[in-house]
């Protein structure tokens, strides 16, 4: 069943072997529909496997969609808004959390839409480590590829009006941080 508009949810990262990755405690449900979740969240709680905990510095608007093999933060900093985006599984949510497994790949998209592609050794090694299907490699590479071109034309989260629209949204929401 999906989140109500308004309501609080936790979102965790797992690895391909099923190893919990990092937890985010708490993240505002701004619109819920089976196949997208775009959520925000301000100086959240994040919980690293290794048993680390730290807070986000900024608030940032986050977008989960079931039909790709992607998830974006949009992190809105005082020069711009900047973009960082995880290859992963399409998320699930379930009474527990929003799930997603994390593919290492990511993309950091800076205020101009210049980007870069990061963690790619990390990729290669969990792929070795974890025996990742050569199909299940094809798709990940695929999505990198589409959300590439999402960053080049401006789609998605990645229109003018994406971060704007939503982070006034959650404005809105009494106690909102």
């Amino acid at each position: 069943m999906a989140p109500k508009i308004g309501e609080r949810i936790e979102i965790q990262s797992y690895k391909h072997d099923g190893n919990i990755h990092r937890i985010w405690e708490e993240t505002m449900v701004l619109k819920s529909q089976s196949n997208l979740l775009i959520g925000a969240n301000d100086r959240v709680l994040v919980k690293e496997s290794d048993g680390r905990h730290w807070r986000t510095r900024e608030p940032a608007i986050t977008y989960f969609t079931s039909n790709y093999w992607f998830n974006v933060i949009c992190m809105i900093r005082s020069d711009g808004v900047y973009y960082y985006c995880n290859i992963s599984s399409p998320f699930v949510i379930d009474d527990e959390a929003l799930k997603y497994i994390d593919y290492d790949l990511d993309i950091k998209v800076f205020p101009d839409m210049t980007y870069i592609i990061l963690d790619e050794d990390e990729f290669e090694q969990h792929r070795k480590q974890m025996n990742y299907p050569d199909v299940l490699t094809k798709i990940l590479f695929k999505q990198l590829h589409t959300l590439e071109r999402w960053v080049q034309q401006r789609k998605g989260p990645f229109s003018p009006e994406f971060v704007d629209k939503w982070y006034e949204h959650y404005l809105t929401f009494p106690n909102y941080n």
